[in-house]
């Protein structure tokens, strides 16, 4: 950038701090927008995977279990039936395109409640950190 001319040199010098300043500030905030965006973009990117991943792992649970408990008749296994159609009803309303939606945390909460309840009707821990980590050394 080129400093103005004018008649006192010692002008320049002294509003050279100034003007190289605020120049590198506007560039400093340029890049750290671009940067932020960038960073929020990932982040964002890497949490709707995993409340995605999470609710189609309860969709697959929910599922399993309904085609399970299909044959049964009696009253425990409709109630069971009636909570797993329950859960998949949620997780199917749940507006997962949207992820600026104002009802979407509101919904988490509920589609997490009715897992919870569907695995306490069943008899299932609601903890699959065990099943799911793979071993830390092999057998073989």
């Amino acid at each position: 950038m080129a400093i103005e001319r004018s008649g006192d040199i010692f002008d320049s010098i002294l509003l050279a701090d100034d003007m190289f300043r605020g120049e590198g500030y506007r560039e400093g905030y340029a890049q750290g927008t671009c940067r932020g965006l960038m960073g929020g973009r990932r982040h964002g990117s890497s949490h709707g995977a995993r409340l995605s991943n999470e609710f189609y792992f309860y969709h697959g649970f929910a599922s399993t279990w309904k085609y399970l408990l299909q044959q049964n008749t009696d009253a425990k296994c409709r109630k069971r039936l009636k909570v797993l159609e329950s859960l998949l009803g949620l997780i199917q309303d749940c507006p997962l395109v949207d992820p600026q939606s104002a009802k979407l945390p509101n919904d988490a909460e509920k589609i997490r409640a009715k897992f919870r309840q569907a695995c306490s009707l069943l008899s299932v821990p609601t903890d699959f950190k065990d099943y799911t980590q793979a071993p830390d050394r092999t057998s073989f």
